[in-house]
C-alpha cells in the first residue's frame, strides 16, 4: 500500500513538474474564460453554477454600488425559469444607475453584452415598469414589461474604443422603478459581427429544427449566443444526426444548430425572409448560415442566388459545402421600409435552396462624445479616495440629463464634454486634498468647503490654469497657502476663499518666512553637491581614458563577441560588427538613415546589420527604433537582435530576411501567385494591427511601404524600419500634431494637410501597398513623362469596371475574380481621402482573410471554374460601384 501511495505521489509530482515546464496553453472560450455572468440581486456569498448551462454566476455587488436586492414572488419561482431569474436588483433611488464591466481583453475587444429582465411582481405592486437601458452614454433600448411572467432579453455586440471598461446603465424615465435580473458579457472573435460604424443590437437569432423547441446556448455555443428554434412558413426540413464541421468557420456556430435546414415545400424554388422595421431609417445586418446535409449524387446540384429587395445581395451563386458551415452576410448595412431577402434556386440547380440558421441585427449608432478620459479617471480616483456615496456612476457629463451630483460640464457639437465645475461642499470629505483634483485640467470652479479636510493645500492646484473660483473655507487645513494661488488671487484671476481654517496661514508672510528659514541650508547643500560631482567626473574621465587605451592595444586579440544584454537585446562593439559583416562586405540595401549589410554571428545565425549615419536625425531614429523594438514582439514585425552605440558608431542588428523587401521581390522576373500576395498582405496587416491595437500605448508606424515589408525564406512578411514611428502617449486623443514625414506615393493626404497623425495614416499607406500587390505597379506610376500616384491611376479604371486593366497581367489566369474584387474594394476603402471613412487595420485583416478563403475555395465548390478557362465568366466587365463587395 505504501509503495502504491509513493508511486501515486511521484506521478502527481511529475505531472506538476511537466505542467510547469510546458508552454502556456491558449485558453479557449469553451472554459468561460473572459465571461462575466452576473445574477443581479444575488447575495454576495451565494455564487453558483447554473445546472442547465453550467455557467458560473456571481453577485453584482462588485459591479455597482446602488440599488436594492429583492426576490420575485414565489408564484414566478418555477422550475421552468432559470435560477438567475429568481432575484432582481431594483433602483428606487436616483435617475440613473450603472454597472461597470471590466472585460479582461480591454478596449478594442469584440463583446456580446446581454441583459435579462423578469419583473415577477418582486415589489408586490403588480405594476410592471417601463424604463431605458443605456450602453455607455447612449440609449441602447427601452425595456417595456407587459406582465409579471414576461422575460425580456436585450443583446448587443459592441467594441469599446475609449476605455478598458464599459457601463450598462438603467435610467428612470417616469414609467416605474428600473430593475434587472441578469447581466452577461461574452468575448467574441474580433473578426466577426463587424459593423461599418456603430454596434449591433440583436433582432432575432434562429436555427432550423425538426422537432425541438429547446433554446441552444452554452455549452453548445462556445460564445453563449442564444439560438431559438424556428421555421419559415411553407417550408419543410432536412436533417442529420451527424455532426457538421463548424471549426472551418469563423463564426463557430454550434453543431446542433446546423443539423437541420429548411427548404421550400414540395415544388418550391425559393425561400423568403421578410421584415418591416418600426423605423424605416434604421439600418440592418443579416448573417445567413448554410451547410449541405445531403450527400449529392454526381448529377445533383444545389446552387442558389440571394437577393435583397430584388437586387443581388451576394456577388455569386452560393453552393453550400457538405457538412461544413458557410456564412453569407452583408458587408454594408441595409435599409428600407420593408426588407425582403430571397434565396432562389439557379437555373442549373437540380435541388431547392436551403437555410440552416439566420441572425438579424439593427445598427446602433453610439455617440463618441464621452467625457474626456482624463477627467473620468480623476473623478473615479476622487470617489475612491473619499469613499463617496454619491450617485456617481457611468460617465460624469454624458448624457447631459444625468450629470453627476455637483458636476457641471461644457458641451459643443464637435468635441468631448469637459468637466468645468465641481461642488463637493458638505460632502464629508476627510484627510488631505487629493492630488487628483489637479488632474481636472479644465476645471474653473472647485468648492471643497464645509468638510473635514486636513494637511496642506497642494501647490498642484495652482497648475489648474483655468481655475477661477476655489473655496476651501470651513475645513481644518494647516500650513501656508501656496504663493501662486495668492498671487493669482491678488491680481483678480482667482476668487480664493479659505475662512474658518484656524491653523492655516492666510497671507504671504508665512511663505516668505519659510523661504528664509530654508534658503541657507539649501544653498550650502547644493554647493557641496556640485563639488562632489566635479570630483567624481574627474575620476571617471581618467578611468575612461585608460580603458580606451587598453581596448585599442588589445584589438588584435578579439576572438569572439563578448557583449552585455540590456532589455533582452545584445549590445555589440563596433569591432564585433565589423567581424560579423566581414568589413561590411555584402550590401543588402538601404533603409531610412542607414545602409543594411549581411552578417553572421559566431554561432552561424544570419543577421542584417543597419549602419546608421552619424547625424542627429539618425541618432533620433536609432533611439526610437531600439526603444520600440525592446518593447514589442510579434510574428509579423522584424525582430531586433542587438545594437551598437559605441561613440559615433551606431548600428542595429536584425533577424535576417532571406527574400529581401517586397518592392524588390515584386519587381523581379518571377511573379508571386495571388494566394502568396494575399498572405503577404495579411501578414503585414496583422503586424500593423498589433502596433495599433495590441500595444499600450498604441504606435503609428508612419512609413508603411513595400521597401519596409520584408520576407523570410518562407515568404512570411514582417514590417520593418520603425525609426519614424510615433507612440501615442495619451490614448484618449484621437491624433497627435506632428511635422509631416513619410514617403511620396504612400503619404496620407489628410495628414499632409492637417499635420494631425493617427493610425488611419498607416491604413492609407497600407492601402497603397495592397494596390501594388494587386496591380504590380509602384506607388508612383510613370507614364511617358507624367508621374501619377497609384491611387489616381487606379480610380478611373475602377469607375469603368475595368478590373483587368488594373490587375497585374501576370495574375490574369491564376486567381478568383471574386477574391480580386474584394481585395480591390478593401484597398480603395483604405485610401479614402478622409481618415474617419477608412477601416481599422483589424477590419482590413478580417476582409483579407476572407479574400484568401475565396481563393482557397477555387476549384473546390465548382463555382469559379477551371483556372485556365479563358471564358467570359472569368473576365467580368461590370460596374464597380454596383458589384464590388464593400469593406465593413
Amino acid at each position: 500500500m505504501k509503495k502504491t501511495m509513493l508511486r501515486a505521489w511521484r506521478f502527481r509530482m511529475l505531472c506538476a513538474l511537466l505542467a510547469c515546464l510546458a508552454p502556456p496553453i491558449t485558453v479557449h472560450s469553451q472554459d468561460q474564460s473572459g465571461f462575466i455572468s452576473i445574477d443581479c440581486g444575488l447575495s454576495n456569498d451565494d455564487a453558483y453554477m447554473d445546472k442547465t448551462t453550467g455557467l458560473q454566476y456571481t453577485s453584482d455587488e462588485g459591479f455597482i454600488d446602488t440599488g436594492s436586492n429583492a426576490k420575485v414572488s414565489p408564484l414566478y419561482q418555477t422550475t421552468s425559469n432559470l435560477q438567475q431569474l429568481a432575484n432582481v436588483r431594483s433602483f428606487p433611488q436616483g435617475t440613473r444607475s450603472c454597472y461597470t464591466l471590466r472585460p479582461t481583453q480591454g478596449r478594442g475587444g469584440n463583446y456580446l453584452i446581454r441583459a435579462t429582465f423578469m419583473y415577477g411582481n418582486y415589489d408586490s405592486l403588480n405594476k410592471p415598469p417601463e424604463f431605458d437601458i443605456h450602453l455607455g452614454v447612449d440609449v441602447w433600448d427601452t425595456v417595456k414589461i407587459d406582465n409579471s411572467s414576461q422575460v425580456i432579453t436585450k443583446e448587443i455586440i459592441h467594441t469599446p474604443t475609449t476605455a478598458d471598461y464599459l457601463y450598462v446603465c438603467l435610467a428612470n424615465t417616469g414609467g416605474g422603478t428600473p430593475f434587472i435580473s441578469t447581466l452577461e458579457l461574452r468575448p467574441l472573435n474580433n473578426s466577426i459581427y463587424k459593423a461599418e460604424i456603430g454596434s449591433l443590437a440583436l433582432v432575432f437569432r434562429h436555427y432550423t429544427s425538426t422537432t425541438s423547441t429547446q433554446e441552444l446556448r452554452y455549452k453548445d455555443d462556445i460564445y453563449d449566443r442564444i439560438w431559438i428554434p424556428s421555421n419559415l412558413n411553407n417550408t419543410t426540413t432536412i436533417s442529420t444526426s451527424l455532426t457538421t464541421d463548424v471549426n472551418q468557420n469563423l463564426f463557430e456556430l454550434p453543431s446542433s444548430a446546423m443539423r437541420a435546414a429548411m427548404t421550400p415545400a414540395a415544388g418550391g424554388n425559393f425561400l423568403e425572409l421578410n421584415w418591416t422595421p418600426t423605423d424605416p431609417t434604421d439600418e440592418f445586418y443579416i448573417f445567413m448560415h448554410f451547410a449541405e446535409l445531403e450527400k449529392l449524387q454526381g448529377n445533383q446540384i444545389r446552387e442558389f442566388n440571394i437577393t435583397f429587395n430584388d437586387v443581388p445581395f451576394y456577388y455569386r451563386p452560393v453552393i453550400p459545402l457538405y457538412f461544413r458551415t458557410n456564412t453569407i452576410y452583408s458587408t454594408k448595412p441595409k435599409s428600407s421600409s420593408h426588407l425582403t431577402f430571397s434565396i432562389m434556386k439557379t437555373e442549373r440547380s437540380t435541388l431547392p435552396p436551403i437555410l440552416n440558421a439566420v441572425e438579424f441585427y439593427i445598427v446602433k449608432q453610439l455617440s463618441q462624445f464621452v467625457t474626456n478620459q482624463g477627467d473620468v479617471d480623476a473623478m473615479l480616483e476622487i470617489k475612491s479616495t473619499y469613499s463617496l456615496t454619491k450617485n456617481w456612476q457611468g460617465d460624469p457629463c454624458s448624457p447631459r440629463a444625468y450629470l453627476w451630483d455637483g458636476v457641471n460640464c461644457t458641451f459643443d457639437n464637435f468635441n468631448a464634454p469637459i468637466l468645468t465645475s465641481l461642488n463637493l461642499s458638505s460632502s464629508g470629505l476627510k484627510g488631505n486634498i487629493s492630488a487628483s483634483f489637479s488632474n481636472l485640467t479644465s476645471l474653473q470652479v472647485l468648492d471643497l468647503s464645509s468638510n473635514n479636510l486636513t494637511g496642506q493645500i497642494p501647490e498642484s492646484l495652482a497648475e489648474l490654469t483655468h481655475l477661477a473660483t476655489l473655496n476651501l473655507s470651513g475645513n481644518k487645513l494647516s500650513g501656508s497657502i501656496p504663493q501662486p494661488l495668492l498671487e493669482r488671487s491678488k491680481i483678480g484671476l482667482l476668487s480664493l476663499s479659505f475662512n474658518d481654517n484656524p491653523d492655516l496661514c492666510q497671507n504671504m508672510s508665512c511663505t516668505n518666512k519659510e523661504k528664509k528659514t530654508i534658503t541657507a541650508p539649501i544653498i550650502a547643500s547644493i554647493a557641496a553637491f556640485l563639488v562632489l560631482l566635479a570630483a567624481i567626473g574627474a575620476i571617471l574621465f581618467g578611468l575612461k581614458k585608460r580603458r580606451l587605451k587598453k581596448n585599442l592595444s588589445n584589438r588584435a586579440d578579439v576572438q569572439k563577441p563578448v557583449y552585455s544584454v540590456k532589455g533582452g537585446l545584445a549590445r555589440f562593439t563596433h569591432l564585433e560588427i565589423m567581424d560579423m559583416t566581414k568589413g561590411l562586405e555584402r550590401k543588402l540595401g538601404r533603409g531610412s538613415f542607414g545602409t543594411v549589410y549581411y552578417g553572421e554571428l559566431k554561432d552561424g545565425t544570419q543577421v542584417a546589420v543597419k549602419m546608421l549615419a552619424p547625424s542627429i536625425q539618425g541618432s533620433e531614429q536609432f533611439q526610437t527604433e531600439v526603444e520600440l523594438l525592446i518593447a514589442i514582439r510579434h510574428k509579423n514585425l522584424v525582430s531586433l537582435v542587438g545594437y551598437c552605440d559605441e561613440e559615433n558608431k551606431l548600428a542595429l542588428i536584425y533577424e535576417y530576411m532571406a527574400n529581401g523587401n517586397l518592392q524588390t521581390l515584386m519587381s523581379g522576373a518571377s511573379a508571386l501567385s495571388w494566394k502568396q500576395r494575399l498572405q503577404i498582405a495579411i501578414d503585414a496587416a496583422q503586424g500593423l494591427d498589433y502596433l495599433h491595437c495590441g500595444c499600450r500605448p498604441p504606435i503609428v508606424h508612419r512609413d508603411v511601404k513595400t521597401p519596409n515589408i520584408l520576407l523570410n525564406e518562407n515568404l512570411q512578411a514582417k514590417v520593418a524600419d520603425f525609426g519614424l514611428s510615433k507612440i501615442f502617449p495619451d490614448e484618449d486623443k484621437s491624433y497627435i500634431s506632428t511635422r509631416v514625414i513619410g514617403t511620396v506615393g504612400y503619404l496620407d493626404p489628410e495628414y499632409h494637410v492637417t499635420e494631425q497623425l493617427n493610425e488611419k495614416s498607416d491604413v492609407y499607406s497600407f492601402g497603397v501597398v495592397l494596390l501594388e500587390l494587386i496591380t504590380g505597379q509602384v506607388a508612383v506610376v510613370k507614364s511617358n513623362t507624367i508621374r501619377t500616384n497609384l491611387v489616381h491611376w487606379v480610380s478611373p479604371m475602377l469607375n469603368r469596371g475595368d478590373i483587368w486593366g488594373i490587375v497585374d497581367e501576370r495574375l490574369q489566369e491564376v486567381h478568383s475574380p471574386n477574391s480580386i474584387w474584394r481585395a480591390i474594394d478593401v484597398a480603395m476603402a483604405c485610401v479614402k481621402p478622409t481618415a474617419i471613412k477608412r477601416p481599422t487595420m483589424s477590419n482590413v485583416v478580417t476582409e483579407l482573410k476572407e479574400c484568401l478563403a475565396m481563393e482557397m475555395d477555387v476549384g473546390i465548390d465548382g463555382n469559379i471554374g477551371d483556372r485556365n478557362n479563358d471564358s467570359d465568366e472569368m473576365k467580368p466587365v461590370i460596374p464597380y460601384t454596383a458589384m464590388a463587395p464593400r469593406v465593413r
